[in-house]
């Protein structure tokens, strides 16, 4: 394979730094940026031509962007639930970084982008299975779902008018090393497992039978990696994550707890507002364009994330994003700062 010119944008977070080391190690030149609104410099590797600038800066991406054959936009506020409550911050840091950075793309002549999106495109469709395919028409229910899926949009439209190559890749419940574990507004293991490792119990929301499926980080950024180079995926939305493990709230919880030999008794709160009770994927159409397979057991990525924070340190929650919408449906955990 032919070595790249690759841009991250979002290249200190969480899922943008494992697909930053995945390309390095394949010999392919890295540079990224991120605004640290929700980053870590350490999760930047040293090879890694890093920028501290915000996505949506249209000229600054423009000089970024010169020279760069494939652009991963991972760059987002991914805060789903806090969305209904931060609405134009989320939509601010989600679609407009997408305007931001893929009209720059055009105007430096990038051949693909690929563009992470999210499971909150398919709003409630699974019904009782939770089931989402990428045949089902976006029926966001959250703002955090309609930026994404504006964002997924704007490319679409984007690539028509400017003739690039694009990738729509849908990762479903990410976790694993990096993740960032002192956000009170995101990430559940891993503000579950920082609470238990203070001797608090975790906090959930609802009854806890919402089912989810969460995807390790390093079954995620190889079919990730393959989508900025396969003929195959051209013009092609696909989930990410497996659906082999679908686990309620609770049953994480009691996982967690057992890891942490931590004796259990989760504190329950109201539902939050729009969320989805079952999120489950199909990832057939991962598997036959992406080689996707799942290696890695709920169990055995719980345990490497709750080492990774062992050896970090529990940490105190920062309340580092606004709440714009203060009523009676805020949950009182971000209200009161109650996590």
């Amino acid at each position: 394979m032919p070595k790249s010119n690759v841009f991250i944008t979002g290249v200190a977070g969480f899922l943008g730094s494992h697909l930053a080391d995945r390309m390095l190690e394949k010999g392919h030149r890295v540079s990224g940026c991120d605004n640290m609104l929700g980053a870590d410099e350490r999760n930047v590797s040293k090879d890694v031509d890093f920028y501290r600038d915000d996505a949506r800066d249209f000229e600054k991406m423009k000089a970024r962007l010169k020279g760069v054959d494939i652009l991963y936009h991972c760059a987002a506020a991914p805060h789903e639930g806090l969305s209904v409550f931060s609405p134009t911050l989320i939509t601010a840091h989600t679609y407009n970084s997408t305007v931001g950075v893929v009209s720059a793309a055009v105007v430096a002549d990038v051949k693909r982008v690929v563009f992470c999106s999210s499971m909150a495109r398919y709003g409630r469709q699974g019904g009782e299975g939770g089931i989402f395919s990428e045949d089902m028409r976006p029926e966001p229910v959250d703002p955090y779902g309609i930026a994404k899926v504006a964002s997924e949009l704007f490319i679409q439209s984007m690539a028509e008018a400017h003739g690039f190559e694009y990738a729509i890749i849908v990762p479903h419940n990410i976790y694993g090393p990096r993740q960032k574990y002192d956000d009170p507004f995101r990430n559940v293991l891993s503000i579950m497992i920082n609470r238990m490792l203070q001797e608090k119990q975790p906090i959930i929301y609802g009854d806890g039978m919402q089912r989810r499926n969460f995807s390790y980080i390093e079954d995620t950024v190889g079919p990730m990696e393959k989508a900025a180079f396969e003929d195959n995926v051209i013009g092609e939305t696909i989930n990410v994550g497996p659906d082999d493990e679908f686990i309620t709230i609770n049953e994480a919880a009691e996982t967690l707890a057992d890891i942490l030999d931590f004796d259990l008794n989760p504190i329950y709160m109201p539902d939050r507002p729009q969320e989805v009770k079952h999120a489950s994927c199909s990832a057939e159409k991962a598997r036959r364009l992406l080689g996707y397979q799942t290696k890695t057991t709920f169990r055995e990525g719980a345990e490497e994330l709750v080492d990774w924070i062992r050896m970090r340190g529990a940490k105190p929650f920062e309340y580092h994003l606004n709440l714009e919408i203060i009523n009676d449906r805020t949950p009182r955990t971000w209200r009161d700062r109650l996590i």
